[in-house]
């Protein structure tokens, strides 16, 4: 079967392909700036005919045993994975990422669909200890109702597998809204689910050109019980003020500002080699993406040197061709915005060591910024693009304070061989995840979140379920 079989350009209502409106909008390929399909435009009409569907749907999904939808989950799993190859191509097509890197995340989203099919299952209540004679306490986890997902552009297959497994898992049905630069995975996925035998209603996509309009529609609806968001901060607090009318429940994935350091006495080539994969996937288009590099000034020109010539390997151009590292950034808007970003470091005393120009296209050279500081507006703003940073620190107090000297609390990454100094350091960076001699830590089994101006709730993991669950505590009087 060719990709092209695969390509839908629709909304997905009620288990059917529904047009809504004549306007449409283009799905444009980043690699060489030409259209790849029109898409239907549905706005906030095509949110609220999904709402109603999905709320519709809601009572019969709710009350199928957890075991049935599990089989369907698992079924959705398998046929992701066959169409593997057809998926990761439509990906690299419509966000620009190097197709290996495509085919890692179909395998990273089908992951979430496989481990939630067996956590549907587990959703265990209690039963507590009675307070008084005669009666009796119980609790149970009940799905919240109608969810509302909001994804972003890099990862437009497993944003949506994250979320909407363990709503699907624990019986809730969803509204996806994926952005308008690569709705075409989440459509495929919409097909697949069909195949997979979710009842029509269950879930839901709306895709249209006006992100703010159809994001207010969904936090502004009654009916809608729960969102997720991944995205900028920014956003994330105007869905957090526009769902607070409904009191709704909020899972806000937001920026992140992520430092990697590297105390003198780590294995400097395993830390360069996490470097590259924590800075350089997606063409450093990722949340967790390394922001700053912290090192100690005993081993900074050592390190410095290694990952230059790690980042001299790194190959770019189409990413449909197996043997590119690094893709075009997803437009000429991310492309003014590294520019700008290396522009005020290199008036405020960086030194360009390597790269630093953007090409043809929407290309960014693979970029190695030496005496970075903290004046340097990438310092507190995410670089979202193929640029290193590295600063220079003393100990490891100054360590801790240049880390955690920022409002973000997504991701952070430290090297170090000394046991005593990795538990010191884990317990006080203040984030929500912290990679130990590892550069790559997303996995369906570990909780994925941050703190502070980062975010709330967990995704993945057995944590991930409970973000779609309310707790209901039931008491038994009278019991003879």
């Amino acid at each position: 079967m060719s990709y092209k079989d695969l390509i839908f350009t629709s909304s997905y209502i009620n288990g059917e392909w529904k047009q809504i409106g004549q306007k449409k909008f283009s799905v444009i390929n980043p690699f060489n700036q030409k259209e790849i399909v029109q898409v239907d435009d549905g706005g906030a009409e095509a949110i609220k005919k999904a709402i109603d569907s999905a709320q519709s749907a809601f009572p019969k999904w709710r009350d199928l045993l957890a075991k049935e939808r599990s089989e369907i989950l698992e079924k959705w799993y398998d046929l992701i994975q066959q169409h593997k190859s057809e998926i990761a191509t439509i990906m690299t097509l419509e966000s620009g990422k190097p197709i290996n890197e495509s085919k890692g995340e179909v395998d990273y989203a089908a992951s979430f669909a496989k481990w939630f099919a067996e956590e549907a299952k587990r959703v265990y209540g209690d039963i507590i200890p009675t307070h008084a004679h005669k009666k009796r306490i119980a609790v149970l986890k009940q799905p919240i109702g109608v969810v509302g997902a909001i994804t972003p552009w890099n990862f437009p297959l497993a944003m949506i597998t994250r979320k909407v497994s363990p709503a699907l898992a624990a019986g809730c049905t969803v509204v996806i809204k994926p952005t308008k630069e690569s709705p075409l995975c989440a459509l495929l996925l919409a097909h697949l689910a069909q195949k997979a035998g979710f009842p029509a209603g269950v879930l839901n996509i709306a895709v249209g050109s006006n992100s703010k309009e159809m994001g207010k529609a969904l936090c502004e609806s009654p009916l809608v019980k729960k969102i997720s968001f991944t995205g900028s901060t920014e956003v994330g607090k105007a869905l957090m003020a526009q769902s607070s009318q409904t009191l709704k429940k909020m899972s806000l994935e937001l920026g992140g500002n992520a430092p990697f350091i590297v105390f003198e006495d780590a294995d400097v080539d395993l830390a360069v080699k996490g470097a590259i994969a924590a800075k350089f996937r997606n063409s450093g288009q990722t949340c967790v993406c390394v922001n700053r590099f912290l090192i100690h000034q005993d081993i900074y020109d050592q390190f410095s040197e290694k990952l230059l010539k790690e980042i001299q390997k790194l190959k770019m151009g189409n990413g449909l061709e197996s043997e590119n590292h690094i893709g075009p950034l997803i437009n000429s808007k991310a492309v003014e915005k590294v520019k700008s970003l290396i522009q005020d470091a290199k008036e405020k005393g960086a030194k360009i060591t390597y790269g630093g120009n953007s090409l043809e296209g929407n290309f960014f050279e693979p970029t190695l910024i030496t005496n970075a500081n903290s004046d340097m507006q990438f310092s507190n703003e995410e670089i979202f693009g193929p640029v290193a940073a590295l600063y220079k620190f003393k100990s490891l107090e100054q360590a801790l304070d240049m880390a955690n000297d920022t409002i973000y609390g997504l991701a952070a990454y430290f090297y170090s061989k000394d046991i005593n100094r990795c538990w010191k350091v884990s317990e006080e960076l203040e984030y929500g995840m912290v990679g130990i001699n590892t550069g790559l830590i997303s996995t369906e089994v570990a909780p994925f979140g941050g703190i502070k101006a980062s975010g709330m709730g967990r995704e993945g993991s057995k944590y991930g379920i409970e973000e779609y669950l309310e707790i209901k505590y039931l008491c038994y009087g009278n019991i003879q």
